[in-house]
C-alpha cells in the first residue's frame, strides 16, 4: 500500500542540515558579490559594472568551477571573453536592437548546444549564458562612467576575474570551515543523453532550438509591440525554458514564474509606493531579495522567482508610472513571455517529461544495481545518491501535474517517490556491505520494467517492499 501523498510531501520538507548547507552557499554567495561589486564600483562608478558583478558571481556559484583548479582555470579563460561579449551585445541592444537580439538569441543557442560535447562544453555554456541575464535586467545601461580607472572595454574583463576570486575566496572559506562537504568532481551531472524518440538529435541539440525560438518570437514581439519594455518578455521566456527538462517542466516553471512574479512585483510595489526607497536602500533590499532567493532556490522555483522579480522592480525602479498600472504591465509582459516560452517547448521538436524521468530512474536504478552486485571491488552509495537527487530534481512538476488532475494511479510521480522512497534503506544495505539476491532481482525487475511503463510502478513497488522486508 502507497503512502499518502500528505507523507511523502512531509518527507519532502528541507532538513535543518539541508537548509544550513544553502545558507551558508548564499552567505558566501552574497558575500563575494558585497566584493566583487565594491571593487567594481571602485574602477568603473555606476551601475553596469556593479550589476554584471552580481550576475556573475550568482552564475559562479551555481556553477561551482571554482571547485578545483580546473575549474578556476576554465572560468579565468571564458570569463573575460563572456565580460566583453555581454558588453558588445548591450551596445548592439542600444544602437541597433535588431542586431543585437539577433547576437543575443545565437549566443543563448551556442550555450546549450555545447552541452553534448561534455562536462567542460556544459560548464562553458553555463558561462556564456548567466552573464546574459543582465542585458535583459537592465537592457539600457550605458557603460562605464567617464571617472572610472579603467577604458570601457578592460572593465567587464576586470569585473570577471574579480567575481572569480571572491568567489573562490568565500567557498574556500566555507569549505575550510567544514560548513558544507568539498564538492567531489564524480559527482557532477552528466550532459542529459539524446531523446528516444528522436534517434541522431540530442536532447541537448533540441532544447537549443526550443530556447531560440522562444527568445525570437519574444524579441519580434516585444520590439513590435511593447517599445521599451520588451526585457520582461524576453527575460521570462528565457527562464522558463532554462534548463528545460521537457514540455511539463516548462509548463511547471511558467507556472511558477508567473505566481512568484506577481508576489514579487506587488511586494516591490508596496516597498516603493508605502516605504518610500532612496538609492542606498534600495541596493540593501535588492542584495537581500538576492540573498533570499539564492538560499531558497534549491527547496522551490517559486521562492527564487519571488525574490528576483523583487530585485529586479526594484532595480528598474518604477519611473512616473501609477503603481497599480505597472503592476498590471508587468504581469501582462511576464504571462505573455511564459506562454511564448510553453508555445516553443510543447510544439517546436518537444522533448516529452516522461522520457527524461524514465531516463534518470534508469540511471538511479544502474547505480543501485552496481552498488549491490558482489563483483564491484568497491561498493559506494555515492553514485546512487547522486541519481536520486537527479530524480528528485525532475518530481516537482509530475507532483503538481498529480495534485491537480487528482490521478491517484499509474502518473509518473508515483514512480519518482516510490524509487525515492527506496533511498533510505538501500543506502543501509550499501553501507552494511549486503547484497541479498532477492533485491537483485527485484532491482533486475524493475530495470526491465522501464521498457512498459505500465508494469513500472508494480515494479518499484515490489522493490521498496523487499528492501524494507514487508
Amino acid at each position: 500500500m502507497s503512502r499518502s501523498v500528505f507523507a511523502r510531501t512531509r518527507d519532502r520538507i528541507p532538513s535543518p542540515s539541508a537548509l544550513g548547507r544553502a545558507l551558508a552557499e548564499a552567505t558566501a554567495t552574497l558575500l563575494a558579490a558585497l566584493a566583487t561589486m565594491l571593487c567594481a564600483l571602485a574602477i568603473a562608478p555606476g551601475a553596469g559594472a556593479a550589476t554584471l558583478a552580481v550576475v556573475l558571481c550568482i552564475s559562479l556559484s551555481r556553477s561551482q568551477l571554482d571547485r578545483d583548479l580546473r575549474g578556476r582555470l576554465e572560468a579565468a579563460v571564458v570569463l573575460p571573453v563572456v565580460g566583453i561579449a555581454a558588453l558588445g551585445v548591450g551596445l548592439l541592444l542600444r544602437h541597433l536592437p535588431w542586431v543585437g537580439a539577433a547576437v543575443f538569441v545565437a549566443g543563448m543557442f551556442v550555450s546549450i548546444w555545447l552541452r553534448r560535447f561534455g562536462p567542460m562544453a556544459r560548464r562553458a555554456g553555463s558561462l556564456i549564458a548567466l552573464p546574459f541575464v543582465v542585458l535583459l535586467t537592465v537592457p539600457h545601461l550605458g557603460p562605464a562612467a567617464a571617472s572610472g580607472v579603467l577604458p570601457v572595454w578592460l572593465v567587464p574583463i576586470v569585473v570577471a576575474l574579480l567575481a572569480l576570486f571572491w568567489v573562490t575566496v568565500f567557498h574556500l572559506l566555507v569549505r575550510w570551515l567544514r560548513i558544507r562537504p568539498p564538492v567531489d568532481t564524480e559527482d557532477a551531472p552528466a550532459a542529459e543523453p539524446a531523446a528516444p524518440d528522436k534517434p541522431g538529435l540530442a536532447a541537448s541539440t533540441r532544447m537549443a532550438i526550443q530556447m531560440g525560438v522562444a527568445l525570437t518570437v519574444a524579441f519580434v514581439v516585444g520590439f513590435l509591440f511593447f517599445h521599451e519594455r520588451w526585457g520582461w518578455i524576453v527575460l521570462t521566456a528565457f527562464i522558463v525554458n532554462s534548463g528545460n527538462r521537457g514540455r511539463l517542466d516548462v509548463v511547471y516553471k511558467s507556472g511558477m514564474r508567473v505566481l512568484g512574479a506577481a508576489a514579487g512585483t506587488a511586494i516591490a510595489l508596496g516597498l516603493g509606493q508605502h516605504v518610500g526607497i532612496d538609492h542606498r536602500s534600495s541596493a540593501i533590499l535588492i542584495l537581500a531579495a538576492l540573498f533570499l532567493g539564492v538560499w531558497l532556490r534549491p527547496f522551490g522555483y517559486a521562492w527564487w522567482a519571488l525574490f528576483v522579480t523583487v530585485a529586479l522592480a526594484l532595480l528598474q525602479g518604477f519611473g512616473d508610472s501609477e503603481p497599480v498600472g505597472l503592476l498590471w504591465l508587468r504581469m501582462e509582459e511576464i504571462v505573455l513571455g511564459a506562454i511564448i516560452g510553453i508555445a516553443a517547448a510543447w510544439f517546436v521538436l518537444p522533448v516529452r517529461s516522461t522520457d527524461v524521468l524514465r531516463r534518470r530512474l534508469a540511471d538511479a536504478l544502474a547505480a543501485l544495481s552496481d552498488a549491490l552486485d558482489p563483483a564491484t571491488e568497491q561498493r559506494s552509495a555515492t553514485r546512487f545518491n547522486t541519481a536520486l537527487d537527479r530524480v528528485e530534481e525532475v518530481a516537482p512538476p509530475f507532483r503538481a501535474a498529480r495534485l491537480l488532475l487528482r490521478r491517484r494511479t499509474l502518473h509518473p510521480a508515483d514512480w519518482a517517490d516510490t524509487l525515492l522512497d527506496c533511498g533510505e534503506p538501500a543506502r543501509a544495505l550499501i553501507d552494511q556491505g549486503a547484497t541479498p539476491g532477492r533485491i537483485r532481482q527485484a532491482v533486475g525487475a524493475a530495470r526491465r520494467s522501464l521498457r512498459e511503463p505500465e508494469t513500472l510502478l508494480p515494479s518499484l513497488l515490489a522493490l521498496r517492499s523487499n528492501l524494507r522486508g514487508d
